[in-house]
């Protein structure tokens, strides 16, 4: 099997990927939801920081992160914290995942959650260029990922065929300084907020400096069947109807500017 074939079967068999493509529908509906109430709201640049912390915090609820976690043996605590700004929908097919199934695992500035040795980081792009998405205006975190040596190159080593032990020698001190602490993946995600339009995909990046495919491969996650999902806890709150107010940590960062490594896309 391809290591395509292998992550996605092994994210999808856990819940990760039900997990990111539920935590982006509820993300991008909130946030569609707002700019079409407020025309104030219609502004790239807050579109784009909205996007990306509407979408960490949708993450960090599904997979109960950071101010989500859950801290003792009760699984079904704080469901008032949980459900917050969730409409009735979205709490009811919100996947039910095991806390601590995946952990926040940041690299340097940029968010990111780790299944097991699988990171997997976040990366805006322009609606309908998300295939074309260009590493090298990326952070340098993000052309780091996308430097990682591919796990089966198709063409061989870049000496092959060459027995000189220093150039053997110079090529794996190439492929180790290109390595990460562990193997590291990027969502790539898009909007087109007047049609409403999104594009999801979970891949392998590729620093394309010499031309060619921008990803060594790239899972469409909208194709996805809808997980079933389910309500924590027998007596837990009802759910609530969304209220007109963006979730607080987007209306209390509204300028890009204001966040390092976040472009006017929402992308780190």
């Amino acid at each position: 099997m391809s290591e395509q074939q292998d992550v996605i079967a092994e994210l999808g068999s856990a819940g990760v990927l039900a997990g990111i493509r539920w935590a982006y529908l509820s993300a991008t509906a909130r946030l569609l939801t707002t700019s079409a109430d407020d025309a104030a709201f219609d502004d790239p640049g807050w579109i784009g920081t909205s996007r990306f912390k509407l979408f960490t915090d949708r993450l960090d609820r599904v997979f109960a992160c950071k101010r989500y976690s859950v801290s003792g043996s009760d699984p079904d605590a704080a469901l008032d914290l949980l459900y917050a700004q969730l409409p009735k929908n979205e709490i009811e097919s919100m996947p039910r995942l095991a806390p601590g199934l995946v952990e926040r695992n940041d690299l340097n500035l940029s968010s990111g959650w780790a299944f097991g040795d699988k990171r997997f980081l976040l990366a805006a792009a322009v609606f309908g260029k998300l295939r074309e998405l260009p590493w090298s205006q990326k952070s340098p975190t993000k052309q780091k990922v996308a430097s990682q040596p591919d796990p089966h190159p198709e063409q061989g080593s870049l000496f092959a065929g060459d027995t000189d032990t220093e150039l053997s020698t110079l090529e794996s001190q190439l492929i180790e300084s290109q390595k990460l602490d562990m193997t590291t993946f990027v969502i790539g995600h898009s909007i087109d907020v007047i049609s409403g339009d999104l594009e999801l995909g979970f891949g392998r990046p590729r620093l394309n400096s010499g031309g060619g495919d921008t990803w060594l491969w790239l899972e469409n996650l909208l194709n996805l069947p809808p997980a079933s999902g389910g309500r924590r806890g027998d007596a837990g709150p009802g759910p609530t109807a969304p209220d007109a107010e963006p979730d607080a940590p987007v209306r209390l960062r509204r300028r890009a500017s204001t966040e390092p490594g976040v472009d006017a896309s929402g992308a780190q």
